[in-house]
């Protein structure tokens, strides 16, 4: 066991060390999505344009003129489905909504992922668990989706019964927070 005090002092130094640089700013405290750094200081629009991993929805969110509202002070919570969740689209379905003529039902899809609150997942979770396991979250599209815990992943169910899983949760924006989800949310039509 005396052989393990050194191993678990210099652990235990590393750590302090770590979370000393890490409160000192030296380190961010978002994940890295789409490949690319999140900054807590950034908005929504600012960080989103960066990460490959959602350029279907810039684009979606460029289309629907909906760039300065989720680049305004919020706050605002998004639930950002990943280019692999637009993927899940038909290709002819995507074209059409991406067409001027279908702008205002574009702008609808998007705003049903789009809550005006910052809602981390620990409050999120709490509301959850407040209300026995299913916690209606309305959006800014008129949407309500339900979400629910799976293990310790917050699923949300859409109005057509079709769910997504936040994949990565709390990316802190300057005005409000993104939550990655592997499918796009849909209202009811």
């Amino acid at each position: 066991m005396t052989t393990r005090t050194p191993l678990i002092a210099a652990i235990a130094a590393a750590s302090l060390s770590t979370a000393a640089f890490a409160q000192s700013g030296g380190m961010n405290d978002n994940p890295m999505v789409g490949g690319a750094e999140m900054f807590a200081d950034r908005t929504i629009v600012e960080n989103a344009v960066n990460s490959a991993d959602h350029t279907t929805l810039v684009a979606a969110v460029q289309q629907a003129d909906l760039v300065e509202t989720l680049s305004g002070p919020g706050p605002f919570t998004v639930f950002a489905p990943t280019n692999a969740a637009f993927d899940m689209i038909s290709d002819d379905s995507l074209s059409q909504l991406m067409m001027d003529e279908h702008k205002a039902q574009l702008a609808q899809i998007l705003t049903c992922h789009v809550v005006a609150a910052n809602a981390m997942s620990d409050a999120i979770a709490g509301m959850i668990a407040d209300d026995g396991g299913t916690h209606p979250v309305e959006t800014v599209g008129g949407c309500t989706l339900q979400a629910k815990m799976s293990g310790g992943t917050i699923t949300l169910t859409d109005e057509q019964g079709r769910s997504a899983d936040v994949t990565i949760a709390d990316v802190k924006q300057s005005n409000g927070v993104i939550h990655v989800i592997d499918r796009v949310l849909l209202p009811a039509m």
